[in-house]
């Protein structure tokens, strides 16, 4: 079976073609600028890398230029469109709705649609990728994989919040939680790596990236997650501010007169470790100012490492407990000063970091911690579109 996999942001598509049967990636890239005037389309396929300047006004143009190259004669990987299978989106928001990934249907289109209140930056443009395939693709079946489902697993009193209880009934409102493919699927390759029952392991998993979350999984089963109604709380990020007073957050508003549409703004994009720093949400672009001295600089790297520190803490006691951290993200897999600063300090826990074994360590699958450290921390690379990719062959195959 052939999966292409689709990820459609506001401006951007990333893309990959999976053959199932080796669970191998054929051709992978990305549509960016859509909408602009040079948008443009990276494309690597059979061990090259293309770039093209395309004209793409809006998604269906945007895939219709990447169904084009998967067949060209030059660039493509399949001699025809009918070698698809099938087509896996990612969806950011599931809500309450599903629970696990979903095969797309009037009804599961709709209900993404209402749910895109909850996550307006998001579910509507992946929405913009499942109606385009409809129409270039109209017998192809599609799969919705919702980065919340993993965390529908959560008590009740984690995921609510204090308000109003009206606020839930009315509206939705608690906590959702998100990156779900990716917490699910390096909890997955750490026990088949290690050789251990998942649903022996109370295991914390740290998803650092641009945006960043880490979350609490027992038995295999996510009982806590930083994030909440939306990506914004929990860890700093590369522009989100994490967790906040709400307090200072309304004073700002008052003191800068901003509406809510700044002020929104300012938390998703002008805050974190850009907001603090002054430089880069890029932790690379930061790390090396503060190596030059930079006191900012400096300040915003030891705030981004203590807050994940503090949330390992967190879950732990949550759990009663922890056997394996897992770091992944392009922070967590290539970030190893921030994976040290993290976990240094927390030896009364039974966290004893080997140096040897984490530093100078990028993307590879390792274990980081001495080999007699009671907890297991470890490097995992995440994979959420090979996880979409086998979610979409295992609910299309059961069609036949």
């Amino acid at each position: 079976m052939k999966v292409l996999v689709l990820n459609c942001g506001s401006s951007s598509i990333k893309f990959q073609l999976f053959n199932m049967e080796q669970s191998s990636v054929l051709t992978k890239g990305i549509v960016e600028k859509i909408g602009l005037d040079d948008s443009f389309i990276k494309l690597k396929y059979n061990g090259a890398k293309d770039v093209f300047d395309y004209d793409v006004p809006e998604h269906t143009k945007g895939i219709e230029r990447i169904l084009e190259l998967l067949v060209s004669d030059k660039y493509g990987t399949i001699s025809s469109l009918d070698e698809i299978d099938a087509v896996g989106h990612r969806v950011a928001h599931g809500g309450e709705k599903f629970s696990e990934s979903m095969l797309v249907d009037r009804k599961v289109a709709a209900e993404i649609k209402t749910l895109g209140t909850l996550a307006p930056l998001h579910n509507p443009n992946n929405l913009k990728g499942i109606y385009a395939i409809e129409k270039l693709l109209p017998k192809v079946h599609q799969v919705a994989v919702f980065d919340t489902a993993f965390h529908q697993t959560m008590p009740a009193h984690a995921y609510m919040y204090p308000l109003p209880y009206e606020m839930y009934e009315k509206y939705c409102v608690r906590r959702y939680g998100f990156h779900g493919t990716s917490h699910r699927y390096v909890v997955e390759e750490a026990c088949k790596h290690l050789n251990i029952k998942i649903e022996d392991q109370k295991i914390i998993t740290c998803h650092l990236g641009n945006g960043a979350s880490v979350a609490a999984i027992d038995g295999g089963k996510s009982v806590d997650t930083s994030m909440g109604l939306t990506p914004v709380e929990g860890l700093m990020m590369g522009t989100r501010t994490g967790d906040l007073d709400l307090g200072a957050f309304t004073f700002i508003m008052e003191k800068e007169d901003m509406d809510v549409q700044q002020a929104n703004n300012m938390i998703n994009k002008q805050s974190g470790m850009l907001g603090v720093t002054g430089i880069s949400p890029d932790m690379r672009e930061v790390r090396e100012e503060a190596a030059k001295g930079n006191e900012r600089a400096k300040l915003g790297l030891e705030m981004y490492d203590y807050r994940v520190k503090k949330y390992i803490g967190a879950y732990t006691a949550a759990m009663g407990g922890v056997d394996l951290i897992i770091f992944t993200g392009g922070i967590g897999e290539n970030d190893y000063d921030t994976r040290k600063n993290s976990l240094t300090g927390m030896e009364y826990m039974g966290i004893h970091l080997d140096n040897s074994k984490n530093d100078g360590v990028k993307g590879e699958q390792k274990v980081i911690t001495t080999d007699d450290s009671k907890v297991t921390a470890m490097i995992v690379p995440t994979n959420e579109e090979l996880v979409i990719a086998r979610d979409t062959q295992k609910i299309v195959s059961q069609l036949h």
